[in-house]
This record gives C-alpha cells, sequence and structure tokens, in this order.
C-alpha cells in the first residue's frame, strides 16, 4: 500500500468534512439522475418471448409472478463453452440476499441464459444459488436486448453492445433489463443497462470503494475476481 499522509485528528476532520460537501452534491445529483431513469419512455413487447424453466415452458409475464415489475440479468454463458463468466457471478453473488426486500417492493427477478436449461441448472446449483433462472435457446430475446450477437453480425461489424461498442468475437455479453406489466398484462420495456452500468447491481464494490486499496484492480478490471469457490 502507497504511504498516506498521516495528520492530526483536527486535520483528518477538516479534509472530511471537505469530502463530505462534495460527497453530498453527488447525491444530490445521482438522486436527480435516477428520478429521470424513472421517467424514461416505455416501449411495448410485442413478441411472444417463450423461456424453458425448472417446471416447463414460461413467457415473459410469467416471470413476474405477482409482480408488476421485473428485473432481467442477462447471464454471460455460451452454448458449448464450460466457460462461467466470473463477473456475472460476483453480480449474482448480491441477488438472492437482495432479492429477500426489493421482492417486498414488487420487483420481481429472473436470469436469463442462451444455454440448455441443464448447463444452467448445473452452474446454479454449483454456485449454490436459488434465484429463477431460465433458459433462452431458441429464442430471440438476448439477440433482441443486445447482448447476443450472429456469426453475421460479429463478420459484419453490426455487432452492437451499451448502444454504440462494435464487439468483433463474443457470441455472448451480459446486461440488465426492466420490464413493467400493467393491469391488463400487456408487458413494457422500461431500462437496460450494460458494461460498466452493471456495477450498480455490486454491493461489494460500494465496501471496497470505502478502503485505501479502493477496488485493488491491479491489473484491470475485477482482474482478481474469481467464481467464490475458486479463491
Amino acid at each position: 500500500m502507497n504511504a498516506h499522509n498521516v495528520v492530526s485528528r483536527e486535520d483528518w476532520l477538516t479534509a472530511r468534512k471537505a469530502l463530505l460537501a462534495k460527497e453530498r452534491a453527488l447525491t444530490h445529483e445521482l438522486d436527480a439522475l435516477r428520478a429521470e431513469r424513472r421517467q424514461m419512455p416505455w416501449v411495448k413487447i410485442e413478441k411472444p418471448y417463450r423461456f424453458k424453466g425448472p417446471d416447463g415452458e414460461v413467457s415473459l409475464p410469467d416471470l413476474f409472478g405477482d409482480k408488476s415489475q421485473l428485473a432481467i440479468y442477462n447471464f454471460m454463458l455460451s452454448p458449448g463453452s464450460d466457460h462461467i463468466c466470473p463477473g456475472c457471478s460476483f453480480i449474482s453473488d448480491h441477488v438472492d440476499a437482495a432479492r429477500r426486500h426489493f421482492e417486498q417492493a414488487d420487483l420481481a427477478f429472473a436470469a436469463v441464459s442462451r444455454v440448455p436449461l441443464e448447463r444452467i441448472e448445473a452452474v446454479k446449483a454449483r454456485m449454490g444459488w436459488n434465484f429463477p433462472w431460465v433458459s433462452s435457446e431458441g429464442s430471440d430475446f438476448n439477440y433482441d436486448f443486445g447482448v447476443s450477437f450472429t456469426e453475421e453480425q460479429l463478420a459484419s461489424g453490426r455487432a452492437i453492445y451499451n448502444y454504440g461498442a462494435v464487439i468483433e468475437k463474443a457470441r455472448d455479453l451480459f446486461g440488465a433489463s426492466i420490464f413493467v406489466k400493467d393491469e391488463d398484462g400487456a408487458v413494457f420495456h422500461t431500462y437496460s443497462t450494460f458494461s460498466r452500468g452493471a456495477e450498480l447491481l455490486i454491493g461489494a464494490f460500494n465496501w471496497l470503494d470505502l478502503a485505501p486499496k479502493g477496488r485493488n484492480e491491479t491489473d484491470g478490471t475485477m482482474s482478481w475476481v474469481r467464481l467464490h469457490d475458486e479463491y
């Protein structure tokens, strides 16, 4: 750890209060940004997406259960690969604890991957997760929501991720999307976030950001992160 300036308690309080003023200003800016996010326009979902779950085939409206809001996390698993994305796993380690609370605030959750259900169930069992996780195998869902790409898209430079980045190789990436279901059963897409936008879902980062070493990313973003059974 790099040496830090060591001062008296009085000088520390002066520095802390100066930083607090900046933290408060940023908090107010974030409050305004969150309010603006909630006012984003909606898009009605017209396509009848179908998924495979442990109890059989389910629709997008089915994933809401008895809630009117749904968060979907596109977990990065690719057909034919045994790779489990450490970043997606890092995010997913937070979900079961969080959903005990956000499900009381009318928000359901489901993870979605393009691999067969058997692969999903194996990963879920290994990692000890309990959240709903369904397969979009054979569905356009991942492609329509910008996390999966065809070979043709990759070859032609039309594989666009995070509203602008051109992907050259990866068939599958990650993201989170929010949906709303109205009283008539119509479903609307309200928001999606990708890439570093998903940091919002990683509570561990907020703890690390309080400490002097921060995220300790000496070799790049999340360079030290592993599956939690590989540390």
